[in-house]
Parts: C-alpha cells; structure tokens; sequence
C-alpha cells in the first residue's frame, strides 16, 4: 500500500493505493476516428479582402454584424465565448463587412475564419 496527499481545489486528501504486483498495464482505447472537416457556411456573396480571424479558441456566441454592415475600428462583428466569458473580435480598419463565415454555435480554433470585410 501507498499513500498519498492529493489536493484538490485547494482540499487535501489522503489516499491509498494498493499494489497488485502485476505489471499489466490499463486497457488502451482505440484512436477516434479524426472529426470530419467542418462545412464552410454559406457565403453571402464575394469573400472582402481583410480577414477577421478568431484570436482563441472558443464558441460563437453572438453575430454582431451582418454582410453590408460598415464598422469603424473597435466595432464588434463576432463575439466569442472564451473560458466561459465573453470576447468581441472587432473590425481592425474601416468598411463594410463582406461575408460571416460562421454561426452561433460554432466551436472555433484560434486562426479559424470568422468573417471577411472591404476596407473604405
């Protein structure tokens, strides 16, 4: 038998673990099959030439702008869910946004394509 302190949640527990004396590893469980690539969402029309990239991984929450929306710098047009808060990806420059490609809900990778827009 082994003991050991484990803290959890700034708890400590005592445990103790028996040794069997058998060296047979725990059962490994079979790769999953890789996901299947997500589908690219509709486009509204031609794709604008800045692209409004996530900066972490998150959800959708919130489609702030639509296509044909101008936006200032600063302005919101996706907002992520980020470790359970909320985080507006804003327009950098100026104009009017081309193309949201992604809907609410969506689970994004940092870099993932959020939108598209046109400068002024």
């Amino acid at each position: 038998m082994k003991n050991y302190t484990i803290t959890v949640n700034g708890k400590a527990y005592d445990v103790t673990v028996e040794e069997t004396g058998s060296s047979a590893s725990a059962p490994v469980a079979a790769k999953a099959a890789a996901p299947a690539p997500k589908a690219a969402p509709a486009s509204n029309g031609a794709a604008g030439s800045l692209r409004i990239e996530a900066g972490a991984q998150g959800k959708v929450f919130k489609i702030a702008a639509t296509p044909g929306t101008h936006v200032k710098p600063g302005d919101p047009v996706v907002v992520l869910e980020v470790m359970k808060m909320e985080t507006p990806v804003v327009a950098q420059k100026a104009g009017t946004v081309a193309t949201i490609d992604c809907k609410e809900g969506d689970a994004v990778d940092t870099g993932d394509l959020l939108a598209t827009m046109n400068e002024d």
